[in-house]
């Protein structure tokens, strides 16, 4: 009995709290990827993955990339137009290429995927997006901290051999 008394005081205080909150009727459209990934991006590391020895339980099967070959200069540039569409990314710094170091872009999505599947980032070589060069991961969304993170997979045969991951942050 006492927890039904709890339970409905507990319906009345939501019912109370939502009836204070008025409806103005204006729209709002929600937040795409494309808006959070627009700007430039700094690297903070960049991990090497060698997937077969991973796979195999061999080590060491990673190595942080981030001090070899100017990497710690590394940033990417992702540009949106004023509707928040994707148009161009460019890479920044003398780094030697892991992909194209400049292009179009788009996502697979717009917004995350509700079974927790990476979006998909494809480059392109031509503003018609119909040449696509490369394909990375996007693992970590970029959200209230500023972060994300990209995954680049090499494979041969359909088989992944290594990976690299790159955790970025958002620069002013």
């Amino acid at each position: 009995m006492r927890s039904k008394i709890i339970y409905g005081l507990a319906i009345m205080g939501l019912i109370a709290v939502g009836c204070n909150d008025p409806d103005d009727g204006s729209y709002v459209d929600p937040v795409t990827i494309y808006e959070k990934m627009d700007g430039d991006w700094g690297l903070m590391s960049l991990n090497m993955v060698d997937e077969y020895a991973k796979a195999n339980a061999i080590e060491p099967s990673e190595q942080n990339m981030g001090a070899y070959f100017n990497y710690e200069d590394f940033k990417i540039r992702f540009s949106v137009d004023d509707n928040m569409e994707p148009t161009t990314y460019e890479v920044m710094g003398d780094v030697p290429p892991l992909f194209p170091a400049n292009g179009y872009w788009k996502l697979s999505s717009a917004f995350q995927q509700p079974n927790g599947e990476a979006v998909k980032i494809y480059l392109y070589s031509d503003a018609q997006k119909t040449q696509m060069t490369d394909e990375l991961k996007l693992v970590a969304v970029p959200g209230s901290g500023e972060q994300m993170e990209l995954q680049l997979v090499r494979k041969s045969g359909g088989i992944a051999f290594v990976s690299y991951s790159f955790k970025l942050n958002a620069v002013n």
